[in-house]
């Protein structure tokens, strides 16, 4: 049996070895900026209560479309914390996409924490709250405008409902960054998946098209891909990210 110290430092040698890491992270790694996760104990979907429907029913394509209203009063009250910032697990990725080594961060998490904490090339396969669009003259609306609204937001040209640039259940993926993700895994020489249970798909096939032999996840639940991984941590990974970082020069 590894233990953790001996497994920090089986990590701090594939990432010594590796040229072209990318990152792979789910809503774990913006736990400890205070924003919730969805599936465990005290997730996103298990404390939606007073509401019509459930928390996936809610993030639908159908319910924004037949319920525009409620659809935003769940949406401004649990998936927008806009005084959250980036944590050291952010930070981390920054330094080592300074140090040359990490080539991309592809992200499921619509929070914005990789390019505030100043990530160059962040892939947002869901999309992003800082970005909205009206559905009529497509005119590009700030979270400040949303926030600020009451209600439904609608657009102060034309009067139709401006909608957030976020993939929502029953909606397709932009294609450009499902290709830039699927291209920066394949070539990539070391894969670092962080705080994703892994159970939401296309984003967690993405692992399929790795190639290479330093598959590492790190997340505080068992996934169902721990079997193939060169490195499992069911580990935090801010404890992860401390011991890291007095190992490093970053």
């Amino acid at each position: 049996m590894i233990d953790f110290e001996d497994k920090i430092n089986i990590l701090h040698n594939m990432i010594e070895k590796s040229n072209n890491i990318v990152a792979l992270t789910g809503a774990g790694i913006s736990v400890p900026s205070g924003i919730p996760d969805f599936r465990s104990a005290n997730g996103l979907y298990t404390t939606s209560k007073g509401y019509s429907y459930s928390a996936e029913e809610l993030l639908s394509h159908t319910c924004f479309v037949n319920d525009t209203e409620e659809f935003y009063e769940f949406y401004k009250n649990n998936m927008i914390y806009k005084n959250a910032t980036f944590n050291k697990a952010h930070l981390y990725l920054k330094k080592l996409e300074d140090s040359g080594k990490l080539k991309a961060v592809i992200t499921q998490n619509i929070d914005g924490l990789h390019t505030l904490a100043g990530s160059k090339n962040v892939l947002e396969f869901h999309g992003s709250i800082y970005r909205n669009t009206c559905m009529g003259c497509a005119k590009k609306y700030d979270l400040d405008y949303i926030l600020s609204s009451k209600g439904i937001p609608h657009c102060n040209v034309c009067g139709n409902i401006i909608k957030p640039d976020v993939v929502l259940y029953e909606e397709g993926l932009d294609e450009q960054i499902v290709t830039k993700s699927i291209n920066a895994v394949y070539s990539a020489d070391m894969l670092l998946v962080i705080g994703t249970s892994l159970k939401v798909y296309p984003a967690a096939g993405l692992i399929d098209y790795y190639r290479g032999n330093r598959l590492v996840l790190i997340n505080k639940d068992a996934t169902g891909y721990d079997g193939s991984a060169d490195l499992v941590l069911n580990e935090d990974i801010i404890k992860v990210v401390d011991k890291l970082t007095d190992m490093s020069n970053l």
